[in-house]
């Protein structure tokens, strides 16, 4: 069962710029909670740690999209060292600011500057794999990895930050994240054999490859619900485990979500699938969405630790499906771009998610705010299922690569 995965890792320099890929990704499940946890601990107010964290994730969504471009353009190496220089710097100060008691907005602005700078590292790992991988079936296998990558990070981040911040200092769980992505990033750009070389137009007015929207569009949709859950159920998770008299329970409650994430992506990797990604995206958001539907009857932490180890099954087979989707749609001058895309429907979800979710949870309790997610990801299967109204299926434009000598030019 494991040689897809030997196979794909056994490719020169696989396994480097993944294991790097993975502690650089640290910090994206571990700064927002990191900053719940710091600010309401200094403050003792959850709205204005809300507020910070809502800062950091929605100026993450916004840069997104801008560091994709810049790195396909420029390239890895030249434009990853100086975004976690500047995710480094700020999230130092956002740290400083809320442990010196600095009035509003500074941890605000801090807060922007280190969500913005944050590194793209899941779209340019996920780039360098297209570029190494020729095989279709191994470079599912290859996705697959990277979403038992990504949900390691999920089940890792959540649990390190919680027990660094509430057991040993609040401090220690951004400054563990920070350390992780600038160590992880800093490896990664040092990479050079493997990363995709720059596209850069032939002059200034040459038009741009077109992307690909009629799929992109309706995937943004579904990945803006996603983000919604994603957002919306670390707060209620937080608020459920409160509630029921252990708050240091919400990290490994999310940390079992995550683990059956986990599992499900590595069982994805070794299947030949004979669906087309289009169909297994459909399914999976569905399958997703009804998975939810348990949560706001559940009342005790076992059986929640139950119900979201089982919901998180569904997870990593939509986010597989939907990057592999946008692999064979975009064209590779854009790749990075493309992902980075996604990506920021997903994160443009997380803010509205949790401020969704706090006020329900206000208003009706931490089990009927999980309503919020059902909802968000039933929308979002049917804009999937949307995509069959498209006139037919979308051809991936192809883009000749340049060679070696015009690389380096």
């Amino acid at each position: 069962m494991l040689t897809p995965y030997r196979r794909v890792l056994a490719l020169p320099g696989a396994l480097a710029f993944s294991a790097s890929g993975l502690v650089a990704r640290l910090p994206i499940s571990m700064v927002t909670l990191g900053i719940v946890l710091l600010v309401s601990a200094r403050s003792g107010s959850y709205s204005l740690a809300g507020s910070v964290a809502a800062a950091y994730m929605i100026a993450n969504a916004a840069f997104a999209v801008l560091q994709g471009r810049l790195v396909d353009r420029l390239g890895q190496s030249r434009v990853l060292p100086w975004t976690i220089l500047v995710f480094t710097v700020a999230l130092s100060l956002l740290t400083w600011s809320v442990e010196a008691g600095w009035p509003t907005p500074l941890p605000h602005v801090f807060a922007v500057v280190a969500g913005s700078s944050l590194p793209q590292i899941g779209s340019c790992v996920r780039a360098r794999w297209s570029r190494l991988v020729p095989d279709r079936d191994q470079l599912n296998t290859a996705f697959s990895f990277e979403a038992v990558v990504d949900e390691t990070v999920f089940m890792v981040g959540p649990t390190l930050v919680t027990v660094l911040a509430t057991v040993w200092h609040p401090v220690a769980g951004l400054a563990t994240a920070g350390l992780a992505g600038l160590v992880g990033t800093l490896l990664l750009a040092a990479q050079r054999s493997t990363e995709p070389p720059p596209h850069r137009p032939a002059h200034r007015h040459h038009p741009r490859v077109p992307m690909g929207w009629w799929v992109l569009g309706p995937l943004v949709v579904s990945a803006f619900t996603m983000g919604v859950l994603f957002g919306g159920a670390e707060v209620a998770t937080v608020a459920f485990a409160e509630e029921a008299g252990s708050r240091t329970a919400a990290g490994p409650l999310l940390a079992a979500w995550a683990l059956g994430s986990l599992l499900a992506g590595f069982v994805v990797g070794v299947v030949r699938w004979r669906a087309s990604n289009a169909t297994r995206f459909r399914w999976s958001m569905l399958a997703l969405a009804m998975s939810l539907v348990p949560l706001p009857f559940v009342e005790s932490i076992a059986v929640m630790a139950v119900v979201l180890f089982l919901a998180g099954f569904t997870i990593s087979p939509t986010l597989i499906a939907s990057v592999a989707w946008v692999e064979e749609t975009v064209p590779g001058p854009r790749l990075t771009e493309g992902i980075a895309v996604l990506t920021t429907g997903m994160y443009a979800g997380l803010a509205p998610g949790a401020a969704i979710v706090g006020v329900a949870v206000d208003r009706y309790g931490a089990s009927a705010s999980y309503w919020v997610a059902v909802a968000s990801v039933t929308l979002g299967s049917a804009a999937a299922f949307g995509t069959l109204l498209l006139p037919t299926e979308p051809v991936r434009v192809t883009v000749e690569e340049p060679s070696p000598s015009e690389s380096s030019a």
